[in-house]
């Protein structure tokens, strides 16, 4: 129990306010919030592409942000994905941004907020159902993995910074202040216990096996927090991913990304294009 409390301490969301806004980038946006399946309140924007208001049914690009992180983190990538003909959802995790707080979250709580988004969305009559892409990052980047591996109808994935397995990641979080591997062993199994879910049936790098959309697997090369192997672990195991190791980059800003997110939107826009010609034929 004392181990417990220690990590869920060490391992608290921590409060911010939110300060850009769709607004700030001259996109028109909609508030947009349903409930978690815990009935918390998941809040976020829906970001119209400027050429669909025609009353049919449209591919929608959803993003999720990372852990301590918040869904303005990742709008600057917007205009373009927007001004590419896409529209896309902007969602808070539990315990983030404008959402309401909870005690713990993990990424599977990351992948049922994703999900519950999802489902949102396919309710919406100007989405079309089976045309809905996945972005996240970092820990939001594992819960989209781990959707989509579960998800059939999902038609493309952007992961961007996840790391390959959540054990790994604690064990390299703990060597740094050099713990025992008893210590480590310990945390692995109270952190399992305390979220339900055993690191192997959610690791990233399980998940991705299980996926037959394309995978976009980006990395930064100055990222000091996932390391870039991690990336190219994930993109082997992957059964349609391709790799993309970006230089200048690091874990935490996405603005290292930003010279490539022509690459992203092509990536986005191929997957969804290619999606309705095999349906319709």
């Amino acid at each position: 129990m004392l181990l417990r409390t220690l990590l869920l301490r060490l391992y608290r969301l921590p409060v911010r306010s939110v300060h850009l806004t769709p607004a700030d980038l001259d996109l028109t946006a909609h508030e947009i919030e349903f409930q978690a399946v815990d009935g918390a309140g998941l809040r976020g924007w829906f970001l119209p592409a400027a050429e669909v208001d025609d009353g049919g049914e449209h591919p929608v690009v959803v993003v999720m942000h990372g852990w301590a992180s918040a869904s303005e983190d990742l709008l600057p990538a917007a205009p373009a994905v927007v001004g590419a003909g896409l529209s896309m959802l902007f969602v808070d995790a539990r315990g983030h941004g404008r959402s309401d707080a909870t005690d713990f979250m993990s990424m599977p709580r990351f992948a049922e907020d994703l999900s519950t988004a999802v489902t949102w969305l396919r309710e919406r009559p100007d989405v079309d159902a089976d045309r809905v892409a996945l972005v996240g990052h970092s820990v939001g980047a594992g819960a989209a993995l781990l959707v989509a591996s579960s998800d059939p109808r999902i038609t493309a994935v952007v992961s961007i910074a996840s790391m390959a397995h959540p054990r790994e990641m604690i064990g390299r979080s703990f060597r740094r202040y050099h713990a025992p591997q008893m210590l480590i062993r310990a945390a692995v199994r109270t952190i399992e216990r305390t979220i339900g879910h055993r690191f192997d049936d959610f690791a990233p790098l399980h998940t991705i096996t299980r996926i037959n959309t394309p995978v976009l697997v980006l990395h930064g090369l100055d990222d000091h927090t996932v390391p870039a192997d991690d990336a190219k672990r994930l993109a082997e195991n992957g059964r349609s991913a391709t790799l993309r190791l970006v230089p200048c980059a690091d874990h935490r800003s996405l603005d290292g990304f930003l010279p490539i997110l022509p690459e992203v939107v092509a990536h986005l826009h191929d997957a969804l294009a290619q999606a309705a010609v095999d349906r319709d034929g």
